[in-house]
């Protein structure tokens, strides 16, 4: 074992030795947090490991809902090329937990062990995968070099280095060399990232660049089925529509005044608000509230019964964001008015509609490129030039609607990169 990796697996053991007791007794006591407590100790299901029957044996890991929508679009290549493979996917959230099972319902779905050597060694010998696949950013030391010593084949799919990111992985460069070292294949997204995970320690013949899975799903999402019963639950008819999505502390601030300011001119404009963490809607209802500003909650309609007649509505639901965008007449993209990396433009794209977001997208540069090559995405600096832009939008439609659509197309055309993540695993088996 490298000297580094044994200071890691100290340490980590080390927390989780000190850190497990007050926790375990915490969820005795309050009934909070056990869902799925065992298997991120390892102990994976049988009746999932049960229904793993073909070959080759393949574990996805997907941390996020973005992720595991990547991994929806390998499975279908996955079909493709490996037609009795059998599939397992893992994921770290109760609400990433719930989203898998919803979009691929015929995979079996577990909870991510931790990164401890024990509890990944656990389950990787129970569930004895042929290959292992991370996506994006997923690099787990433990989990890693532990499959690479259980002579699992390991690779990186749909992997992304942020250039915000990359200043600070380059000062542990010492250790991403030694836990790059196991893996067989990088299918990067772009040449920036090909680019930045050589320079992390990866070895530039195992590196290719093959473009984001993501705009696989995201056309074939999208239909007029799903804007129509999102139009009826939210009463929308004829009014413009402003969908922030996946926003972050200090935005809606800048939102409420931007929407302020459009209100001036299009005073029927509606507001809907989705935070990326919904535990935060107190703290908008507050803003709301301090401008005296209507709002209603979107768990308190239903379309029929309860309809919306405020302007503003908070998206306090998960898993909704992306039919929302159906009822857009302009979408912003939260996270990147302050440095936070940016949340991806293109599923608003995906409905033909314009993109507006702040200076910070690093996380999403290629989706951020895709959409300023034809026009329709729309960077903003602040409040005054946000609420300029929107009005100049709003006063003349016609022009980003093309846009837009042009850009719905763009996305179109650029399918297919699950497919070639999925041959650049080829090699790893037959």
């Amino acid at each position: 074992m490298h000297p580094i990796h044994t200071v890691y697996k100290t340490l980590t053991e080390g927390l989780f030795l000190i850190g497990f007791p007050p926790l375990w007794l915490y969820t005795r006591l309050t009934g909070k947090y056990q869902e799925g407590l065992r298997e991120r100790l390892g102990f994976v299901p049988l009746e999932r490991t049960a229904e793993l029957n073909g070959s080759p044996r393949i574990w996805i890991h997907a941390a996020s809902l973005g992720e595991i929508k990547v991994a929806a679009a390998l499975e279908k290549a996955l079909l493709k090329l490996f037609p009795h493979h059998s599939l397992i996917l893992s994921t770290y959230t109760a609400q990433g937990y719930r989203s898998a099972r919803e979009l691929l319902p015929k995979i079996p779905v577990i909870y991510a062990p931790l990164d401890l050597s024990f509890a990944v060694d656990r389950a990787l010998q129970r569930i004895r995968p042929d290959i292992m696949i991370f996506l994006e950013t997923e690099l787990w030391p433990n989990w890693l070099l532990t499959a690479h010593r259980l002579g699992i084949k390991i690779a990186l799919l749909n992997g992304r280095i942020s250039a915000r990111s990359i200043d600070n992985y380059l000062k542990f460069k010492f250790l991403f060399r030694q836990i790059l070292a196991p893996i067989k294949v990088f299918s990067m997204i772009g040449p920036e990232d090909a680019v930045r995970i050589q320079k992390m320690g990866a070895r530039p013949s195992r590196v290719v660049v093959n473009g984001n899975a993501k705009y696989d799903l995201l056309s074939a999402q999208t239909s007029p089925q799903l804007e129509l019963e999102m139009r009826r639950v939210l009463n929308v008819g004829s009014q413009k529509v402003i969908v922030a999505g996946s926003t972050r502390g200090g935005e809606e601030s800048t939102l409420l005044a931007v929407y302020a300011k459009v209100l001036q001119e299009f005073p029927d404009t509606l507001l809907f608000i989705a935070p990326r963490h919904i535990e935060r809607t107190s703290e908008i209802e507050r803003l709301l509230n301090n401008r005296g500003m209507t709002y209603q909650l979107r768990t308190e309609l239903d379309g029929v019964t309860v309809k919306r007649t405020a302007p503003v509505v908070i998206i306090n639901t998960f898993g909704e964001l992306f039919k929302l965008y159906s009822v857009a007449t302009i979408a912003f993209c939260g996270a990147s008015l302050a440095p936070l990396g940016g949340q991806n433009p293109l599923e608003a794209a995906a409905w033909g509609k314009p993109v507006f977001y702040g200076p910070f997208m690093e996380d999403f540069t290629d989706a951020k490129h895709l959409l300023e090559s034809c026009q329709a995405g729309i960077p903003v600096a602040n409040a005054k030039d946000f609420s300029e832009k929107v009005l100049n939008f709003f006063h003349h439609p016609a022009e980003g609607v093309a846009r837009a659509t042009q850009a719905r197309e763009r996305i179109r055309l650029n399918q297919g990169s699950a497919q070639n993540h999925v041959k650049a695993i080829a090699r790893l088996w037959g």
